[in-house]
Order: structure tokens, then sequence, then C-alpha cells
């Protein structure tokens, strides 16, 4: 790993899975990493759920992953998405993922299944000792219908020291507060809640994988500079700056209007796969209408700039 786990702090970029035609965009999934790096984003994932994993065959999430690690090149951290409801599935993917080069995991608690504690346990653990990478846990429970549990994060990370993290899209803080003070802030907790991006790292959080970072990675990125150089105030300034996006990224189910934002951009094509569906129209104006207000496209009625 040419990263220690240390460098794996600040913003680590949940890049989209883009297709064209149906089929997967290579060319474009390689351009958008290289506009984070050149942006400032300190970390670059993919197939984790803002890369729709579920609606990517094995085959197809394992290319994702040898295209992002030849696209990042080295030149940030680059953690590999690669957890599965499926058990042997997420054992195959994560041994693929170390194979390929990347330099960490994100495994995403088993959606759908609500294993028991001693299941996420038994789970993470194998799936940790399959590899000698270090490994992020994600903490989903809207998504999963099950919350990893503090006492059990504490278990796994002593029975399994390549378990360095854990991501939380989890809406309570008092929950994220606990769990840094249990295992240690050198135990990377990252937000994956974009409104607690900020709250995160003023409690010693590691950073975070904010979806928001696709559209505004410079912005995104400088949420954390700032933090990390103590400049709270303006931090917080940007944190406040960032909100009305971070809601409008949220008006229909992750990455919907992600991609929407980024075909408006003429980054990607915005196609997603079913049973995900193009935005309704009402939410559609509305994100165009957040997007021209960051001057990221058009306004209705005017040229781009």
């Amino acid at each position: 790993m040419p990263f220690s786990v240390e460098a794996l702090r600040g913003s680590i970029v949940p890049v989209v899975t883009p297709f064209r035609a149906g089929r997967l965009d290579e060319a474009g999934l390689a351009r958008l990493i290289d506009w984070q790096i050149a942006s400032g984003s300190h970390g670059i994932s993919v197939t984790g759920t803002t890369g729709e994993p579920s609606a990517l065959a094995r085959a197809e999430r394992e290319r994702v992953i040898q295209v992002a690690v030849e696209a990042v090149a080295g030149r940030v951290p680059f953690v590999a998405g690669t957890g599965s409801n499926n058990h042997e599935e997420a054992l195959r993917l994560t041994r693929f993922a170390q194979k390929a080069g990347a330099d960490a995991v994100l495994v995403v608690t088993p959606y759908y299944n609500r294993p028991s504690q001693e299941g996420l346990y038994q789970h993470f653990a194998t799936v940790a000792a399959a590899v000698d990478l270090p490994v992020i846990l994600y903490n989903i429970p809207g998504r999963a219908a099950v919350n990893l549990e503090i006492d059990t994060v504490a278990r796994l990370r002593a029975a399994r020291p390549n378990i360095v993290g854990c991501k939380e899209a989890n809406k309570d803080f008092e929950f994220i507060n606990r769990l840094l003070h249990k295992l240690g802030r050198d135990f990377l907790v990252y937000s994956g809640i974009e409104l607690l991006c900020f709250p995160v790292l003023a409690i010693g959080g590691a950073g975070y994988v904010s979806a928001t970072g696709n559209l505004l990675p410079r912005e995104v990125a400088q949420l954390y500079n700032l933090a990390a150089a103590g400049e709270w105030q303006a931090a917080q300034d940007l944190h406040y700056h960032l909100m009305p996006l971070n809601d409008a990224i949220f008006i229909e189910i992750n990455p919907v209007p992600v991609k929407t934002a980024l075909g408006l951009m003429g980054k990607i094509s915005p196609e997603v796969r079913l049973p995900l569906a193009p935005l309704a129209p009402a939410s559609l104006e509305r994100l165009k209408a957040v997007l021209a207000s960051y001057g990221l496209i058009a306004a209705a009625g005017k040229e781009p700039a």
C-alpha cells in the first residue's frame, strides 16, 4: 500500500458509475476521477451505494474497480466499495480489490437481510481476515434496515486490526459521538450524511464520504482543509453554503439527482438502471434551480457564461 492509514482522511468522494446506452462508460468514469483529483479531492471511492452496486453484475463491479485503479494511478488513496448482502460476493470482491491494487476497501452492512449483531460480526471479521488491506466498515441503517452497534465495532476492531474505520451514514449524531469515544479518535470515522460532515470533523472525525463531492469537489475538499487548519469560522461558513445543494441531491433517491446534475453539467450521460428511474419533472426543475444558484449550470433563460 503506497499510502499510510493516516492518509485515509479528508474528502473521499463516492464517484458515481456512469452508463452510456446501458453499458459502463469507462472513459466517462476515468474523466470524472481525473476531475476529482485535479479539484483537490483527498481520495476516490467507487461502487459504494452512490455507485449503484446493486445494479451491477459482479464482473461489472470488478471492471469499475479496475478502471478506477488505473485512473487514480496512485495519485490519491483509492477505496473500493466491496460490500454486498451476499457474503461470498463480498469476499470475492474484497479479494479482487486487493489484487487490483486498491488502497483500502469500504464494506457496507448487508442490506435487506437484517442480520443480528453476531451475524454482522462474523461477516465483517471474515471479510477483513481475507485481505491485508485496511477495511472501512460502512453503517447505513436507513438502507440496510440494521444498525451496526458500537460494541460490535469494538469487537471487530479488537479482533481484526486492519479494520481501521467506519463510514457512518447514521443520522444519530449522539451515536457517532459515542462511537468515537469508545473506539478512540485514532479510529477513522467518516460522515456519510452530508449535513454532518462539518460536525463530524469538529468531534475528531477523519473526514467524510459525501455525494455532494461529485458536483463541487473543490469546495467539499476545502471544508476538510479549513477544519484541519483550525479555520473553524470559515469551515462553518462553507458548511452552510453547501447546505442547499446537500438537500437538493436527495430530493429523490441517491444517486439519481447526482447523476442528473452531472448530466446537466455535461460531465456524463445521466443514465441510471432500473429499478431506479429518471427524476420526476418537478424534482428536475427544483434541481436545476439549485444548480444554477451555484453557477454549475446556466439559469433558465440565460446562456452559459
